[in-house]
């Protein structure tokens, strides 16, 4: 029999101009690639990620100790975020986009009984979960929050702080507000806010657990370290009632992490095999991080997403997202539905932006680590070509008019 061997695998270069992974910086992906052969035990990757959570607190600006980083993608955060829901447990979950429904369904997951799972296996509905089902293109206010945790009483409550599906940023003062009135232990989805916005996650003290992702805001690459955090009274819950996981039990995964009984200790227990080459990665991330600065970040995202929002709405779109890293817009009337096929013909030229996963159909473009006038200019060139191949009247002489323009008047250009 005749073995077939595969050509090397060569990906090309791509424009990732989507909600997410990001465009790894050049450094990142040094760091990657220079890190020396070692086990997960060997002393420079030990002490790269006692480094990487200190790092991480500084960023996240808490005073938890259980703030680390779990092995993954960001599913594998949220994972363990709600790890410490147990069957039975009431909870308020809020959804208004794609991610944050995923995250409801989890709940469903973990609060279900053994007759609810048997029922439906692969679906279950826990009746002591509530999902508040949130319009798509709105965002949860506080007062949603409120008024359904003064109805439900829930032991949890969950929201996603920027839900990407829809493009949306949620209350997340409000939230922590009403979870502390009532009681309920608040979880919060940041999976695209960390690294993006200037927040401290102890000025909201309603909220027990926290989890993101390492290809977002942070810019590292995909399956390294989904970042997590938890007060004390999260870590008590677990300690008092226990979760039905190991591999993402968050007391567990701290203890590698050097997180030990509440307290940093100079070496962790293993369970868990490491890459050091993930290590060098993460922690060149959050070095880049700290460096730029949060307040300087942000800044740059509000400046160039202004930008762009613009030169899209001159183009005859309609955007109806309020991130600062990601515009979700409407086509103008006369393309409407047909955001699959420029969202594909963007994609096969190397341009890749992406439609939303639920509907309605619209068209995502997202500009993490492209903080920077020519990449946005050529970002706002190629969608404005886009939509002339598909037959839309755009006067291109205007759109770089308009750039030149808010260009000229910005700091950050």
């Amino acid at each position: 029999m005749t073995v077939q061997i595969y050509p090397q695998l060569e990906i090309s270069e791509t424009l990732a101009a989507g909600p997410g992974p990001g465009n790894t910086d050049a450094r990142v992906l040094a760091a990657f690639s220079r890190a020396g052969m070692a086990d997960h035990m060997q002393g420079d990757v030990l002490r790269g990620m006692i480094e990487c959570k200190h790092m991480l607190r500084r960023l996240w600006g808490t005073q938890n100790t259980h703030t680390f980083a779990v092995a993954g993608t960001g599913w594998s955060g949220l994972d363990t975020m709600f790890a410490a829901v147990m069957p039975g447990d009431t909870v308020v979950a809020f959804v208004n986009g794609t991610f944050s429904g995923i995250d409801a369904q989890t709940l469903h997951i973990k609060a279900a009984t053994a007759q609810e799972h048997e029922a439906n296996p692969l679906n279950p509905q826990a009746a002591s979960v509530v999902v508040i089902d949130v319009p798509h293109g709105t965002s949860v206010t506080g007062e949603m929050v409120e008024a359904a945790l003064a109805e439900h009483k829930p032991k949890w409550a969950f929201m996603a702080h920027w839900e990407t599906g829809s493009g949306r940023i949620n209350d997340l003062r409000g939230f922590s507000d009403a979870c502390e009135r009532h009681g309920a232990m608040g979880l919060i989805d940041a999976v695209s806010s960390l690294g993006v916005e200037e927040f401290a996650i102890d000025d909201f003290p309603g909220v027990a657990g926290w989890a993101s992702c390492p290809q977002k805001g942070l810019c590292c690459l995909p399956l390294t370290y989904a970042p997590v955090s938890f007060t004390d009274t999260y870590i008590d819950a677990l300690k008092t009632r226990g979760a039905y996981s190991y591999v993402h039990n968050p007391i567990f995964e701290a203890r590698h992490w050097g997180i030990v009984d509440g307290q940093d200790v100079e070496k962790g227990t293993y369970h868990r095999t490491h890459s050091a080459y993930a290590v060098s990665a993460f922690h060149e991330s959050l070095r880049l991080a700290l460096q730029e600065g949060l307040a300087k970040r942000a800044r740059l995202y509000r400046t160039h997403e202004a930008v762009l929002r613009e030169a899209l709405t001159a183009m005859g779109c309609k955007v109806t997202s309020n991130m600062t890293s990601l515009v979700v817009l409407n086509l103008p009337p006369a393309l409407a539905g047909r955001e699959m096929e420029l969202v594909q013909n963007c994609r096969a030229q190397g341009f890749g932006i992406w439609p939303t996963l639920s509907a309605p159909v619209q068209v995502r473009i997202g500009i993490l680590n492209l903080l920077d006038r020519g990449v946005i200019t050529k970002i706002v060139r190629l969608f404005a070509e886009a939509m002339r191949d598909l037959g839309a009247e755009v006067d291109q002489g205007n759109i770089d008019a308009l750039l030149d323009s808010r260009y000229g008047t910005c700091v950050a250009a």
